[in-house]
């Protein structure tokens, strides 16, 4: 049985050509890329600017064109659930984790709002335009304007209650000459992982956002309009206004040390040859959205001609035409077909409001409320609190003799252990200085300056 692989579109709403077989009132749709391509739903009454769509487990938020308005739609009952207004228009939209929505506004400000709770939290005007594309995880949220600046925002400093006063950007980064057209995070986990950003001043530039640091500068043939990255973040997919899309690699095969960590080269702007996917009809129009499967083998494009394309990246060319809806894609959503089910599932999304609150919120447990724990299959919830057997069960595991202490009785004492790791600290410190002289010999040697 073959993976089945989802994502989801949304359109800048007023139809290209009098087309009856397309309804004029479907704004989003989502489709079936593997095993074989189908439009599976529709959701109406939507118009879309690129980088305003979300999509979470059970919902699909959809920043509205020229209005302060967010539509919301239940993925599971496939209808409009809520509008939301702002006092601001939003520019752009990025979903942090299931249940916190990131929101870019007119006035320059970031907005993030906790879906389930409704508690909402407000930077003050950092960027001096629009806020045009966000991206970031459950730690770290970069946005990007249209006054040619970065910033990267802590998520859990944003959201913390014990911080009073304004919210202030961990950094900037602040090399392009124009406006940011989007930003991307890479998939690491570590303090190394990268965000790519590209500008109108027809540039891209990888960054450890998380330091600041500037690793590499792209001087594009063309500006780029959107980006993707692959899974292992070995190159990045840029589209051009002029239609093409082009891969940028970022991994240098059997190199001795990561490219984009080589300090020798990060001062060094890179010249991107015009080498753009090839087979691609000439009638496509400007590239508004891209998408990469979840084995970073196909390239799904979004134009503004309303055809929604896919490449071959291995390949490094045009597949097919999987559809034409009739109006510009504007914005193009992956679905992950391995991740997991949320242990909480939003029964319904509560509107934005200032102030704490009480921090309540209506979710409904999938899997059991507990879990699968052994000997906990049988707990109900009864009433509001915990059941006095539970309570008795934990009094007595809390009051019982750690195993662990128990285990160190008539054993090694804390002097001895002490002793023992620091020798072992001693072995691993010793082994790191080894490694470290080994891999500069062998830099030298591949770099050719071994000295005679």
């Amino acid at each position: 049985m073959s993976l089945s692989e989802n994502f989801i579109t949304s359109i800048r709403a007023a139809p290209k050509s009098a087309n009856t077989a397309i309804s004029k009132d479907i704004g989003i749709y989502t489709h079936t890329l593997h095993p074989t391509y189908t439009i599976d739903s529709a959701f109406k009454k939507s118009s879309t600017t690129p980088h305003c769509l979300a999509v979470s487990s059970t919902h699909i938020f959809a920043a509205q064109a020229d209005k302060a308005v967010v539509h919301i739609y239940s993925r599971q009952r496939a209808n409009q659930e809520a509008l939301v207004s702002f006092p601001e228009r939003i520019h752009s939209l990025a979903l942090l984790h299931d249940g916190l929505l990131a929101l870019g506004t007119a006035e320059g400000r970031v907005i993030l709002w906790e879906v389930l709770t409704g508690r909402q939290v407000s930077t003050p005007t950092s960027h001096l335009q629009p806020v045009t594309c966000l991206s970031g995880d459950a730690t770290h949220l970069v946005s990007g304007s249209a006054d040619s600046k970065l910033y990267v925002w802590s998520v859990p400093a944003l959201l913390s209650q014990a911080t009073s006063g304004p919210h202030e950007p961990l950094r900037a980064l602040s090399n392009h000459r124009a406006g940011v057209t989007d930003v991307v995070l890479g998939h690491g986990g570590s303090g190394t992982n990268i965000c790519v950003s590209a500008s109108k001043d027809n540039t891209a530039i990888v960054w450890n956002y998380q330091t600041g640091e500037l690793l590499r500068t792209f001087l594009l043939p063309a500006t780029p309009t959107c980006l993707a990255l692959d899974p292992c973040d070995r190159a990045v997919y840029i589209g051009f206004e002029n239609g093409d899309v082009q891969a940028v690699d970022l991994f240098v095969p059997k190199a001795a040390v990561n490219a984009l960590h080589d300090a020798e080269q990060q001062a060094t702007p890179i010249q991107v040859p015009p080498t753009p996917l090839t087979g691609a009809p000439t009638e496509l129009g400007e590239v508004h959205c891209l998408g990469v499967s979840y084995d970073g083998t196909t390239l799904v494009s979004g134009h503004a001609s309303g055809k929604i394309t896919q490449w071959e990246s291995g390949a490094k060319k045009f597949v097919a035409e999987l559809g034409d809806v009739n109006a510009p894609v504007t914005n193009l959503v992956m679905l992950d077909p391995l991740k997991g089910a949320e242990r909480v599932a939003a029964v319904g999304v509560s509107k934005p409001r200032l102030g704490e609150g009480n921090g309540v919120f209506v979710g409904q447990f999938l899997g059991g409320l507990l879990g699968k724990g052994e000997g906990r299959k049988g707990v109900q919830v009864k009433e509001v609190g915990f059941d006095e057997g539970e309570l008795e069960r934990a009094i007595l595991e809390f009051s019982a003799a750690p195993a662990a202490a128990a285990a160190v009785k008539g054993g090694k004492t804390d002097e001895a252990l002490r002793k023992e790791n620091e020798e072992l600290w001693a072995i691993v410190n010793e082994q790191n200085e080894v490694q470290k002289s080994t891999w500069s010999k062998y830099r030298k040697v591949a770099s050719g300056k071994v000295e005679g």
